[in-house]
């Protein structure tokens, strides 16, 4: 049986019905033995909606009543509707596959997880950078939907032993968008995660995505210039992509030459010359750089600078008259200066080169229709930490129908944003990498600023930036 004060639906017993039945009856199902269900309700009529679910469901049915404030609740957590949802079939059919990646689309969900253990296989849906079980599927049935996803992603359905990657494209009258396949064999099975990638960049735009005032100009001026390398830092999954493609969006002119190699290509963008990197030929950043610097670019983007080729073709490239734009995995604006000097990249040519450094994280923004004002507890801030004096209350998720009880709805980016000048270049060149004092002086926000800026503004919590506060 459920825990009435916990909203939280077991996935077995969730998947009992379809989210449309949930909706449609005011249902939420409570227990599941062989052929007998359980439910919860808010209706009157309990004989006549027992009779008719007994014929739909083909079950024996246990009705009960529960107040309507906890039905809706129970729905909005573990029933989310989705206008264009297709189907609730759990079990596999020739339509199955599409309609459940339809529906991670249509519910804002970034990635779908399809994972296998010893004894249950499930599906996991990430939406605002958690992941959420969503269903799990008979272990039988597992391997016949690991060789569809492969066949519709062109991949080796008889390779078990490799990790395996590929691509989907979905085009229907209502969508058109593509899929990053990833295949890994694990102890019991392959592990598929797809990532849906958007094509529509209309919603890319710098300013909506999550610069301060200041943070814009700054940014704008430094993409103006004509040569030199612009790097974004951070994890995987921190928007450093959707940026630079904002970033292309605002650079791309008819006269204008842009080359990108990117894995995967996330957006398309017109006007914009994109390479898929393929690195099993043999193409890959560095090598596609070589072949870029021929093709007479005034701007290439380059996906990721992983290694010390790709770092050098970059410096290379942006010393002979080009904008190179790209990313790096470091935990901070400025800690990208020493993460290229331990690739081997002399501080003298960073200093030449780099024109701007920035680093930027996702926070999901607070439920505007339910967040909680309180006083700040100390205890919920890292230790030898605290909030500017003036900042007394904080305001934490509590959760609600509009953002399914999670207390969030959507992300925003949060930044820092640091301008190589004059005086940072001599630091560069000095290897004098302790600039606090600097940042200081200059206004410049850091993420730890920020993140507070967004605590006094109510627009996060302490919990979804804690991290951040601890650096």
């Amino acid at each position: 049986m459920m825990n009435i004060t916990d909203f939280n639906i077991k996935t077995e017993l969730q998947q009992v019905i379809s989210a449309e039945q949930a909706h449609h009856y005011r249902i939420i199902p409570t227990y599941k033995h062989n052929g007998d269900l359980s439910f919860v309700t808010d209706t009157d009529t309990l004989t006549s909606l027992q009779s008719e679910l007994e014929i739909i469901l083909g079950k024996q049915i246990k009705l009960t009543t529960e107040s309507s404030d906890n039905i809706q609740k129970y729905l909005h957590l573990n029933y989310r509707k989705n206008e264009n949802r297709v189907s609730s079939e759990l079990h596999y059919t020739n339509d199955f596959l599409l309609d459940l990646i339809h529906e991670a689309k249509n519910i804002g969900s970034s990635d779908i997880h399809f994972e296998v253990f010893e004894y249950k296989s499930r599906v996991r849906f990430r939406i605002d950078g958690k992941l959420i079980e969503r269903y799990l599927i008979p272990i039988n049935e597992y391997p016949t939907i690991v060789n569809r996803i492969k066949i519709l992603a062109q991949l080796d359905i008889s390779e078990k032993r490799l990790p395996q990657d590929g691509r989907i494209n979905i085009n229907t009258q209502n969508a058109d968008f593509d899929i990053r396949v990833s295949v890994l064999p694990t102890l019991f099975g392959e592990k598929i995660v797809l990532r849906i990638l958007s094509k529509d960049t209309t919603v890319v735009e710098l300013e909506s995505l999550g610069f301060t005032e200041v943070e814009l100009k700054r940014y704008k001026e430094s993409v103006k210039n004509p040569n030199g390398i612009i790097l974004i830092s951070g994890p995987t999954g921190s928007g450093k992509t959707t940026t630079l493609y904002a970033t292309l969006k605002l650079l791309n002119t008819d006269d204008t030459n842009i080359l990108t190699i990117e894995d995967p290509i996330e957006y398309t963008l017109e006007g914009i010359n994109q390479v898929q990197l393929k690195e099993n030929i043999g193409l890959d950043f560095s090598k596609s750089l070589k072949t870029f610097l021929r093709q007479d670019p005034d701007i290439i983007m380059v996906g990721e600078i992983r290694d010390v080729a790709t770092a050098n073709m970059a410096v290379r490239a942006s010393l002979t008259g080009h904008l190179v734009l790209s990313t790096i995995h470091t935990n901070s604006a400025w800690a990208t200066i020493s993460r290229l000097i331990d690739m081997g990249v002399p501080s003298f040519l960073i200093a030449a080169t780099l024109k701007v450094s920035i680093a930027q994280r996702l926070v999901r923004k607070l439920c505007n229709h339910c967040k909680q004002k309180e006083k700040i507890n100390t205890e919920l801030l890292p230790d030898n930490f605290s909030l500017p004096k003036e900042v007394k209350e904080h305001y934490k998720a509590v959760g609600c129908e509009k953002c399914h009880h999670t207390g969030y709805t959507g992300r925003k980016a949060i930044y820092e944003i640091i301008p190589i000048t004059k005086e940072l270049v001599d630091c560069i060149k000095k290897n004098e990498l302790e600039i606090d004092d600097y940042l200081e002086k200059n206004k410049i926000a850091t993420l730890k600023i920020n993140a507070m800026n967004l605590i006094s503004k109510g627009a996060t919590s302490i919990d979804e930036v804690y991290s951040l506060l601890t650096n």
